[in-house]
């Protein structure tokens, strides 16, 4: 066959067969939520896991490709991007800060270790908020998150009903269990299910943050998917109070608070009725689970748990006074040495500061605010619903970050960081679709190509 001059071989071979933004944050979810996130490379410690090694080099990938302008990323305004540079700006301060004076050996690791962390986090959330360059890939790459979700939820329902955790036979050459594999956990009889997640509390937020994407692919399927995708939200739905974590029902309830009002009111009273015919189920074939759950919530003054989180506000001030601007080095709270916070805006405010709890703080707070813009510069309802989606995402992270210390667990942490570059995403695309959302220093420019083509 003869190819004429000029042929693009490249642009002609199938989109699918291109590797994107899309293609390599698919990777990092596989590594991420696929294998077991105990499974590390021996020398590096717990900064050894394969999904976190993936990302820090998807950060070098990312600096490359910002750097070539002959290279497809987007470089135009983008409110999360700045967020997070503030935020990893406020990190490598508290690393300054606490480098200045000796540390201990574990802690000076943990520090080091903190700033791999941190890169890879940028990396997931800049690659998705500049690299997706269509509301297509966007949505293939929210698909593939529920389809992660849902295969933890089955292998969750797994360990909960015959206690088997799959999870520990998963081999992998050159890598090893950072802790050695112990039974499942248990409260009251009932098993903890955690999946491929390195503790129930974190698989419970992760499939929070997972349902309400599921629940947007549900109600915008084909005819012909509508089934498989209602039976992906049941899967992750009824799994999350398996997990037996006020965590994972109270993200649960947050995420349906931010959904369920935008609506329709006919769609409303199905949501309820089908909430309420879940519950049932659940009660009638888990005999005991919804007593469990109760005595959560009701006995949650004198439950141990949450006395040692309250606990951890006495303590914190001591640590605070030390450096209340840029804390003691993020990831240098450990707490084999000093306490459990279970709660990562305290660890945060110890470990980076004033400066770095108002960072974490508005990251969350810009994620919501650009989904929420999104929302609102599109008619399309699909779309719409896909930005409330995706604020619902960042409502409960910011919710959860509050019941444990989220960024001491790789896979919570992980899927935190890309929620929020889809957001950037979302933002960015119905920005490019709508004038009303690009900043006032773009309208001189229109008025004048607008003058000229008159």
């Amino acid at each position: 066959m003869t190819v004429p001059v000029g042929y693009d071989l490249l642009a002609a071979r199938p989109r699918l067969r291109r590797i994107d933004a899309v293609t390599l944050l698919t990777i990092y979810l596989l590594l991420l939520m696929g294998l077991p996130a105990l499974l590390v490379l021996a020398p590096l410690g717990a900064a050894g896991g394969p999904a976190t090694m993936l990302a820090a080099l998807l950060f070098l990938y990312y600096l490359v490709t910002w750097l070539h302008p002959g290279l497809t990323l987007d470089r135009g305004p983008q409110p999360i991007r700045v967020a997070a540079t503030f935020f990893a700006f406020s990190i490598l301060a508290s690393y300054v800060s606490a480098t200045r004076h000796a540390m201990p050996i574990l802690e000076q690791n943990a520090a080091d270790r903190g700033l791999i962390f941190l890169f890879g986090w940028l990396a997931v959330l800049l690659l998705a908020a500049d690299g997706i360059n269509n509301m297509d890939r966007l949505v293939t790459l929210v698909r593939r998150i529920v389809y992660g979700a849902t295969a933890m939820a089955i292998l969750g329902v797994t360990q909960f009903a015959i206690g088997l955790d799959a999870a520990k036979y998963i081999k992998i050459p050159g890598l090893v269990y950072q802790v050695p594999f112990t039974d499942l956990l248990s409260r009251q009889a009932f098993n903890r299910p955690s999946a491929t997640a390195s503790h129930p509390i974190e698989f419970g937020a992760v499939l929070a943050m997972s349902l309400p994407l599921a629940i947007h692919q549900a109600r915008y399927a084909l005819p012909s998917l509508r089934r498989r995708r209602w039976v992906q939200v049941a899967l992750i739905g009824t799994t999350l109070p398996m997990t037996v974590s006020r965590s994972a029902l109270l993200g649960l309830a947050v995420g349906a608070i931010v959904i369920l009002p935008t609506w329709p009111k006919r769609d409303r009273r199905i949501a309820y009725v089908a909430m309420v015919l879940a519950s049932l189920g659940l009660w009638a074939t888990v005999h005991g689970l919804a007593g469990t759950i109760k005595s959560l919530f009701v006995n949650i003054g004198s439950d141990s748990s949450t006395t040692s989180r309250t606990g951890a506000f006495s303590a914190a001030g001591y640590y605070l006074r030390q450096n209340p601007w840029f804390g003691r080095g993020f990831g240098t709270f450990l707490p084999q040495t000093y306490r459990f916070l279970d709660d990562q805006y305290l660890g945060t405010l110890i470990e980076t500061g004033i400066i770095g709890f108002v960072a974490l703080l508005m990251i969350f707070f810009t994620g919501w605010r650009i989904a929420r813009a999104a929302r609102r510069a599109t008619a399309d309802p699909e779309r719409r619903h896909l930005a409330q989606c995706l604020a619902a995402c960042v409502a409960v992270a910011t919710v959860s970050f509050a019941t444990f210390d989220a960024l001491s667990f790789p896979m919570a942490a992980g899927l935190t960081f890309l929620l929020l570059g889809c957001c950037g995403t979302v933002w960015r695309l119905l920005r490019r679709d709508n004038p009303a959302l690009r900043p006032d220093r773009d309208m001189p420019r229109r008025a004048t190509a607008q003058a000229a083509s008159r």
